[in-house]
């Protein structure tokens, strides 16, 4: 699966052809790539591949999740030199694309020191970038939600308007799914929530309630259905986040970890070459 996203990935930025490859000697020579921020890594096993994929040999000074400072040395490319330069931008892109999001997941997490429950990434990925970006997200320290429809059966809210009998859609959806397969219901009120409940959701997601309601959720939860896990979503920030981990919600989930991501920038230098 990498060894594919990584090839086409390079594929589109060469196109037809690297065109600086037509002109000139080859030469054998050794790149650094450096950290220009500070951040949390991720990246390695994607441009690992890459660069086996391209005859290159790379040895990195740090894994995936290190913390990283400005000016440190990431790794040390080496091989033909028309090689390192044909893959440099897309090496770079993957590097500042996952740790952008790792360093953003890690910053939720240092707010959420002390309590135990777990940060979620959505379903709010970039089109055929969501095995990569999901990657980003466990390199920050954060946990997946669903990876697709496949994983989950999750009721929302457009979904609820075309079941007329939740009870009864429950039961038949036990019969067909699965038997590992869970049921998660996304609720917008309280009594819905306590309705989904008892109807057999495995997993109820409080959808843009306050903090009181969720509490209230939690509380009936408790009391009655203890094996139930209740997730919090719906405009949840790192400057919010901590007033729903208040409430006693086992997991947090949010798609602000990788849309609002900022990326990392690292850059690349020749060090040395040697003539063929």
């Amino acid at each position: 699966m990498i060894k594919k996203f990584v090839k086409k990935a390079l594929e589109e930025d060469v196109g037809r052809g690297d065109l600086f490859s037509l002109v000139g000697k080859d030469s054998f020579a050794s790149a650094n790539i450096i950290c220009k921020d500070v951040g949390v890594f991720a990246g390695k096993p994607y441009v690992k591949a890459l660069c086996k994929l391209n005859k290159l040999d790379i040895k990195f000074y740090f894994n995936d999740g290190d913390m990283l400072q400005k000016g440190d040395l990431v790794a040390v490319i080496e091989g033909k030199s028309k090689n390192i330069l044909r893959c440099e931008r897309t090496i770079l892109n993957l590097m500042q694309h996952a740790s952008g999001i790792a360093t953003n997941v890690a910053g939720y997490k240092k707010v959420l020191e002390g309590y135990t429950l777990k940060l979620l990434d959505t379903r709010k990925t970039r089109p055929h970038l969501r095995i990569f970006e999901k990657y980003a997200i466990r390199c920050g320290g954060g946990n997946n939600h669903r990876m697709g429809l496949d994983d989950c059966l999750m009721i929302k809210d457009t979904h609820l308007k075309t079941i007329d009998d939740l009870k009864v859609f429950i039961v038949e959806a036990r019969e067909k799914l699965p038997f590992t397969c869970k049921i998660e219901i996304e609720c917008e009120d309280v009594e819905f929530a306590k309705f989904a409940i008892q109807c057999g959701a495995d997993i109820i997601m409080c959808d843009n309630m306050s903090h009181v309601d969720i509490k209230a959720v939690v509380a009936y939860k408790n009391s009655h259905f203890p094996h139930v896990l209740l997730e919090a979503s719906g405009n949840i920030t790192k400057e919010n986040i901590i007033e729903y981990a208040k409430t006693g919600v086992d997991a947090i989930s949010s798609g602000s970890l990788i849309h609002q991501a900022v990326w990392l920038d690292f850059s690349m230098r020749i060090t040395h070459k040697t003539l063929i």
